[in-house]
């Protein structure tokens, strides 16, 4: 299972820079307008939720692969509302985006739960449904900001989410290799 996992390395490694990818988007076109933002968080959620069901079919949860299908299903589902309702109000995305945050945290961190029966001490993936949690919170907090608030909001969160999981797709990348390094000795 272990083998499975690292052998995979590159799904965290597209979501993580897919992430990043959406915050320097964010951070480069603050004042773009809300259907525009609207569409390019539906692609942001889009893929994410794509490359967590490639993650959850393929078998990197192990027996547990559900936690990462509800989160493929939780960004598709996003995704599709994102693009079905373009013209709804900033308040409708502003919560959209907050439970889809808060969503993914949850199955993030359940989904960490379960790498860590598989790699010792592996936690870069709950501290990234950590970050996803507090994201959603705050946003919550405050729906009346402006859209380039939420925006910037929007491209830390997505920059710090995709640094983990770059992190966590050089660490089984590493263990891929170390893995790799024991059959050949065998």
């Amino acid at each position: 299972m272990i083998e499975a996992v690292a052998n995979r390395w590159w799904v965290f490694l597209v979501r993580g820079i897919a992430a990043i990818l959406f915050g320097i988007i964010a951070f480069a076109w603050p004042g773009m307008t809300l259907l525009a933002l609207t569409l390019v968080f539906g692609a942001y959620a889009f893929v994410d939720g794509v490359f967590a069901l490639v993650a959850a079919l393929s078998g990197l949860g192990g027996s547990r692969w559900w936690a990462l299908l509800l989160e493929a299903i939780v960004g598709l589902v996003i995704a599709f509302y994102v693009w079905t309702e373009p013209a709804t109000s900033a308040t409708a995305l502003v919560y959209a985006v907050a439970i889809w945050a808060i969503l993914t945290g949850v199955m993030e961190i359940v989904a960490g739960l379960q790498l860590r029966d598989l790699i010792n001490n592996e936690w870069i993936y709950i501290l990234a449904g950590i970050a996803s949690i507090a994201f959603g919170i705050l946003v919550f907090r405050d729906v009346s900001s402006g859209a380039t608030a939420i925006v910037w909001l929007i491209g830390i969160y997505a920059i710090v989410f995709g640094i983990l999981e770059c992190g966590l797709s050089y660490r089984l990348n590493h263990l891929r290799s170390a893995t790799q390094s024991a059959h050949r000795a065998t």
